[in-house]
């Protein structure tokens, strides 16, 4: 996991028109909230957030967020809960901090990535990815980045679920075990149709052809 710094400012106000504008500004709304803590408004600088999300964008991030007030500064340390976005421009339009302690669990999304080649797919077969994400739970330092799932020895037919993969240590698999993850399709019953069809269709053209000439 990656640790990363950043400075963000403490809102004092809030609601649409102080949201606009801060992005007018360049900054973007969010809030740091946890167990035990009160919901804290913040601005965030949109440039330096968009850089370390697309630098950091297959791995998990921590934000150590260093919040300034009036000349005061507390640090906090932070997940990104979850992140909104314009359904135009696509851009960035609110954070959400979840504010963490390094010696307490948490349940994070993981994405799982599909390694090897399996032998159904040279089969003819079709992978068929069923589970994105994974729910996990542990401490901060043991969030894994990813969630490797190998597939080399799947054929036609064959199906891995949570409960066939092994979690790093320290981590927890919070999916129900019986959930597929990943499966090996047979090819299409359309693409079987298709191959069948083809030498009928070949006849067929053949027939009307002499049938013309005649």
């Amino acid at each position: 996991m990656k640790q990363v710094q950043m400075n963000v400012s403490v809102r004092q106000k809030t609601g649409k028109e102080i949201a606009k504008k801060l992005r007018q500004q360049g900054l973007i709304p969010a809030v740091i909230y946890g167990p035990g803590s009160e919901p804290v408004p913040l601005a965030v600088k949109a440039n330096e957030l968009k850089k370390v999300l697309y630098r950091y964008k297959d791995e998990q991030i921590l934000f150590s967020l260093n919040l300034e007030d009036n000349g005061s500064s507390v640090q906090k340390l932070a997940l990104v809960k979850e992140l909104q976005y314009h359904p135009v421009t696509d851009e960035i339009i609110h954070v959400d901090f979840y504010e963490i302690s390094m010696e307490r669990e948490v349940e994070v999304e993981v994405p799982i990535e599909v390694v090897g080649k399996a032998r159904g797919v040279e089969h003819g077969g079709h992978l068929q990815l069923l589970l994105h994400t994974m729910t996990v739970s542990c401490l901060p330092g043991t969030i894994p980045d990813r969630i490797q799932v190998d597939v080399s020895d799947l054929d036609i037919g064959d199906v891995i679920h949570v409960r066939d993969l092994t979690p790093p240590e320290g981590v927890r698999y919070l999916d129900n075990p019986d959930e597929p993850v990943v499966t090996i399709l047979a090819p299409a019953a359309e693409e079987v149709k298709e191959e069948e069809a083809a030498p009928e269709e070949a006849a067929e053209a053949e027939t009307a052809s002499e049938t013309t000439e005649e």
